[in-house]
């Protein structure tokens, strides 16, 4: 059964891999009673922010090697730069709103519509309000994320069912097929081999490479 996925309504969203529709209340069964709790009683948090700042740093770290991390654009600027692409491509950018970091760009078969990315203590997912929120998988890296609601394998799509996504807005079948790149950040052709490598290898200290080149490839261990 399809996902739903919180969609930003400043782009229309396609039949593909993932799909989009309406905003619903975000924190549906948020009413349950709130208990006082003394300090002395309040349990420890097991995220630190010290931790929140270096995953983040690594996060960018990884965006900005990809290639198809835009940075900071609006919506508007987002459907410009993916109008005339194919369905299914894709950018992740900066979100406009103040509590998602990112956003995922995607055109569809009636043009670019948007999904927010939600970020909490290490673990990223896509933005939903839908009772199927809690089936969502969540991801250590972003780029992991889209490597998973990508479809790669030899150009055939993957059409296992947590691979598709429902936009809240206008329930549009969303598919993530290929990234855009930047113009001024195209990957350069040592990093497209290190894709090439990664597509075909679960274990990259296995390869039988010098020292430098593997840790090259872990730097950048996702196939997308």
């Amino acid at each position: 059964m399809p996902t739903t996925v919180r969609n930003k309504a400043l782009m229309p969203e396609p039949p593909s891999g993932m799909v989009a529709s309406h905003t619903s209340a975000q924190n549906e069964g948020d009413e349950s009673e709130v208990q006082q709790v003394q300090p002395s009683q309040a349990a420890p948090f097991s995220w630190a922010p010290a931790e929140d700042l270096r995953f983040i740093t690594t996060t960018f770290q990884y965006l900005h090697t990809s290639g198809w991390y835009w940075g900071s654009m609006t919506a508007s600027e987002a459907r410009d730069a993916l109008t005339g692409a194919s369905e299914g491509s894709f950018l992740v950018r900066d979100s406009s709103h103040p509590l998602y970091l990112f956003t995922l760009s995607v055109q569809t078969w009636r043009g670019p519509t948007n999904v927010r990315i939600e970020y909490d203590s290490g673990r990223f997912r896509l933005d939903s309000s839908f009772p199927v929120r809690s089936s969502l998988l969540s991801f250590s890296a972003l780029p992991s994320l889209v490597q998973h609601y990508t479809s790669t394998s030899q150009g055939e799509e993957r059409i296992a069912e947590e691979h598709h996504m429902v936009s809240k807005d206008n329930g549009i079948l969303l598919k993530l097929r290929k990234p855009l790149y930047r113009p001024q950040g195209f990957p350069t052709l040592q990093h497209l081999t290190r894709l090439t490598i990664n597509r075909h290898t679960d274990c990259l200290t296995q390869l039988p490479l010098p020292r430098p080149l593997l840790l090259y490839l872990q730097e950048y261990p996702f196939q997308v």
